[in-house]
């Protein structure tokens, strides 16, 4: 039985569809939902729904029975979210869960100077404790969403260009769709156990590079500015962007331009057994149905 955590959320919901289109039984898979009337769409496919929430111990515990594999999907609560994953991980100790598998993230640098320390922390602390808890587990390094780019692109990019602090410093964005479906081919398969695995492209793409694919998407010549980390968050600011995403999207962009998510090493492909996405794809993709 294989239990996936954050199943309503996009990730979750497409790891479920791939492990179904692989063939892999609906009565084998369960998912983990806080609402249970959001469930009904996973029950009409004959999956098991499970209601648990990552701040209760005890319904994480009795939603993991009888699940021999856990996805743990990172939380969105950041603030909070090292004491819930460490709620996650004790529930499956508890409930004999033999397998855990955990979304984590690409990354270079793990110091306190990290632009991303802020979501650093808790990564790190959730692999360190499911290494030691003597569980069986795969951890996977999640690159950066090639989906998030349409957010940091904006919607004005054919009038102002790409106003976005990155720098011209490439990384190896992945789809989010590429990473379910080599997630769902890691749960149904064998031998990937004390495994880490790195989902990132097999390519490496800059801000320039991709102005450069929408200028040839739109026809139009779309520039793209690297103003100071400064400029841009004071920018974002103005824009009247939410104070939860401003240090979010800022710290990202400082994430990219000091080359945190570039890397020449990947499982991606090997997992799918194809090429991954590449972002020309991705965006030629996204931009041709708006």
């Amino acid at each position: 039985m294989i239990l996936i955590t954050g199943a309503t959320g996009h990730l979750g919901k497409a790891t479920i569809q791939f492990l179904l289109a692989k063939g892999y039984p609906a009565n084998q898979i369960t998912a983990l939902v806080r609402d249970e009337q959001k469930g009904a769409e996973f029950q009409k496919d004959g999956i098991k729904i499970k209601v648990g929430d990552y701040n209760d111990f005890q319904s994480l515990a009795a939603a993991f029975e009888g699940a021999d594999k856990v996805l743990l999907i990172s939380g969105t609560d950041v603030a909070n979210r090292s004491k819930q994953q460490e709620n996650v991980v004790n529930a499956a100790k508890a409930a004999g869960v033999k397998h855990i598998l955990y979304t984590s993230f690409e990354r270079k640098n793990e110091t306190a100077e990290s632009p991303m320390a802020f979501l650093a922390e808790s990564h790190l602390h959730t692999e360190s404790l499911i290494k030691a808890s003597g569980l069986d587990y795969t951890i996977l390094r999640n690159n950066l969403y090639l989906d998030a780019l349409p957010l940091f692109i904006g919607d004005q990019f054919t009038e102002q260009g790409v106003f976005f602090a990155a720098g011209d410093t490439a990384g190896a964005f992945a789809s989010r769709l590429d990473m379910a479906e080599a997630t769902a081919n890691i749960l149904s398969g064998e031998g990937h156990e004390s495994k880490t695995y790195l989902l990132s492209n097999t390519e490496n793409i800059s801000f320039p590079e991709i102005a450069g694919i929408l200028s040839e998407l739109t026809g139009k010549k779309v520039a793209y500015v690297s103003p100071e980390p400064a400029v841009f968050l004071d920018n974002l600011v103005k824009a009247g962007v939410p104070q939860e995403y401003t240090g979010l999207i800022a710290g990202t962009a400082d994430a990219i331009r000091e080359g945190e998510f570039y890397t020449d090493q990947t499982d991606l492909d090997r997992l799918l057994g194809r090429k991954p996405t590449s972002a020309k794809e991705f965006l030629t993709g996204f931009y041709k149905t708006r």
